[in-house]
């Protein structure tokens, strides 16, 4: 084990951030748990024996690996008030999560895209029909999809809103028609609107790419269905997202937005329980910024909730590789999620729902999962 850094604070910081790291698996993660040298990584499988402790101050987020059991002497320089949130942060960070949806986390969940959209930037116009939605829902369900995820509204980059009669137009036959067969149904919406007509139709889950912020009837709504709900992070909206996204650190100001949302959630009335949480690759990023983001993807255990990663087809994977097109992105996709599930992330959203499952499977055996 490294040794401690005792950090030097010419001022308190303003925030500290805790990310599980010294990530281990199988046997050897057993084995360090009974030794108490590690922790299960929210109820396992993987568990960690480090700690990234990042500390901001005015010159900007500074970080340093200690081991778990020093974090709390650390966090004792700067008073009683940093120790309380590392310690919450910590216990968030292992306690085990419970179902979400009806459906357990014992394995990661493999989420499966159907856009009834013209215009999606991946497969824009190959679902836009009622029939082939439908059809394309049930072929993934076989497939293996845990979760079907129906969007009527593209939030590509650039994209403009379409009226929310149109919306909802595209998606509630679909909603209904794939609930009746047994599907556990998304509404991937950012309007309180729709997601009632959904949740009517059949739907369980909302997925809003506003965190419940894009709509002012949008989270009293979700109060009273008392459905789970996603809560993704977006700067700006889609028609600007991309338009020079800044951020001073990324992986921390998006944990800090998020951190906001749930606290609005749970005063809200909607229990930790129901809510899931997503960085939102690719909503007011750069390739670095996404690229940080999955590095730290174990941040955002943190938030006591379990950490949903979209990474499938997105442009950032053909800027690291060779322009491909979206539906050449298969392998990056493949490899940017299962780094996420090499950090805990419980749900991945993807286009691709066989191979996806089949890389999980591998996945599984190879951490003892």
């Amino acid at each position: 084990m490294p040794p401690v850094e005792r950090l030097p604070i010419p001022t308190l910081p303003t925030h500290v951030h805790l990310r599980p790291t010294g990530l281990l698996a199988g046997a050897t993660a057993e084995q360090a748990v009974a030794d108490g040298r590690a922790a299960w990584l929210a109820g396992g499988p993987l568990a960690f024996a480090l700690v990234e402790m990042g500390v901001r101050t005015a010159e900007g987020v500074r970080r340093t690996t200690l081991p778990l059991s020093e974090v709390e002497m650390v966090a004792a320089n700067w008073g009683p008030a940093f120790v309380a949130r590392v310690r919450l942060h910590l216990a968030s960070s292992i306690a085990p999560r419970g179902r979400w949806a009806g459906l357990a986390l014992e394995r990661p969940l493999v989420m499966g895209i159907v856009n009834v959209t013209p215009d999606s930037f991946s497969d824009g116009g190959d679902h836009a029909d009622t029939g082939a939605a439908i059809a394309h829902g049930l072929a993934l369900l076989e497939a293996g999809a845990d979760i079907l995820d129906i969007g009527g509204e593209s939030t590509r980059p650039g994209a403009a809103p379409v009226p929310v009669e149109e919306e909802l137009a595209r998606t509630l036959p679909v909603v209904r028609a794939l609930a009746e067969r047994g599907a556990v149904i998304s509404i991937d919406t950012r309007r309180a609107a729709v997601m009632a007509a959904a949740l009517a139709a059949g739907a369980r889950i909302v997925n809003d790419i506003t965190a419940l912020a894009g709509d002012p009837a949008s989270l009293p709504l979700v109060v009273k269905a008392g459905c789970p709900v996603v809560l993704m992070h977006m700067q700006g909206d889609p028609g600007s997202m991309q338009q020079n996204p800044a951020y001073g650190d990324v992986a921390t100001e998006v944990f800090d937005l998020l951190e906001d949302r749930v606290a609005a959630a749970e005063a809200a009335g909607l229990p930790l329980s129901r809510i899931v949480v997503d960085p939102g690759i690719g909503f007011g990023k750069t390739v670095a910024h996404n690229v940080e983001l999955l590095r730290q993807t174990a941040l955002f255990h943190g938030l006591g909730c379990p950490i949903l990663i979209g990474v499938s087809r997105k442009r950032f994977i053909a800027s690291l590789s060779r322009g491909e097109e979206p539906k050449q992105r298969l392998p990056g996709s493949l490899a940017a999620g299962l780094a996420a599930l090499g950090q805990g992330a419980q749900i991945l959203r993807v286009h691709d729902v066989a191979e996806t499952v089949q890389a999980r499977a591998v996945w599984q055996g190879l951490h003892g999962a």
